[in-house]
């Protein structure tokens, strides 16, 4: 990263926390990273997805934290990227690369850092806050919760890290449907694909299958505060070692590049659809998208 990079990623860093945009509490050895902008359902800024590795750079090097709990404030998780200042941060393809750039390292951050991290997950978890999410080592989620990727709906390719992931979870058929459709489905739904790691309250026919805590709780962060409390105890070391080997087990690029897939990347963000998707989301409407 040059001089000039960095200087503007620590400004951002800088204006989200004195706008508290994010918030970070540390309680019981456990830091909470909340996504504080409720009145647009805690929409990521530009800023705040550059923010985010140096925040968590600074709770890798903290002796107090032994686990991580990402959340968002009042009624959502995160609705993912603010569309609303695509205009402004994402309207070519130079800025849509720089964009993905800032996402991917964001994102990096999360999944590679040393300790366990869990995401707890109420409201909206829609497009770049399901990247957020999976790149947690869990996810605990309120049974109420809506998620969905609606990427199909704004003419944009999602990145190879994130569908990676979600791939590796859910499976190929589900990513594709999740993909393609762009739709929103509930939480019991991303719970029977694999996408959710625990439901708040548990089915209990299923409970066997889930992530088990000390007691039940309807709370997705009650539930994951009890079990990052409960990893807290265990060996840094060994979690370390088993999450860095785990992790590279599922990051095989197989057949595919990245210059490969940064060309259909680029070829959505330069697109007349992308600018019409973009366009119908401020103005509340169906896009008329055209292939092109």
């Amino acid at each position: 990263m040059d001089q000039g990079q960095s200087n503007t990623d620590q400004m951002a860093v800088k204006q989200v926390l004195d706008d508290r945009h994010i918030t970070v509490e540390i309680k019981e050895q456990v830091a909470i990273v909340t996504f504080n902008r409720p009145k647009v359902r805690n929409a990521m800024s530009l800023n705040m997805w550059r923010a985010i590795p140096y925040i968590f750079k600074d709770l890798e090097s903290d002796p107090q934290v032994r686990a991580i709990i990402l959340c968002g404030a009042d009624r959502d998780f995160c609705v993912g990227a603010d569309i609303a200042e695509f205009s402004q941060v994402r309207k070519d393809i130079e800025q849509s690369k720089a964009y993905e750039v800032a996402v991917d390292a964001c994102c990096d951050a999360i999944f590679e850092i040393s300790k366990p991290t869990m995401a707890a997950i109420k409201g909206y978890c829609l497009g770049g806050a399901v990247h957020l999410a999976i790149s947690c080592d869990f996810r605990f989620s309120s049974s109420k919760a809506i998620f969905g990727i609606p990427a199909a709906k704004l003419s944009i390719v999602y990145g190879v890290k994130g569908t990676r992931k979600l791939n590796s979870l859910v499976g190929i058929t589900n990513a594709k449907k999740i993909f393609f459709a762009g739709d929103q489905f509930p939480a019991d739904k991303a719970y029977t694909m694999g996408l959710v790691d625990h439901l708040c309250p548990m089915p209990k026919s299923e409970g066997s299958s889930s992530i088990e805590v000390d007691a039940p709780q309807d709370d997705p962060m009650v539930a994951a505060f009890e079990f990052a409390r409960q990893l807290s105890k265990s060996a840094p070391l060994t979690i370390f070692g088993a999450k860095k080997i785990l992790n590279g087990l599922n990051s095989g690029m197989g057949d595919i590049t990245f210059e490969m897939a940064d060309e259909v990347i680029d070829q959505a963000a330069a697109s007349q659809d992308y600018l019409e998707g973009r366009n119908a989301f401020l103005e509340k409407r169906q896009p008329r998208f055209q292939g092109k």
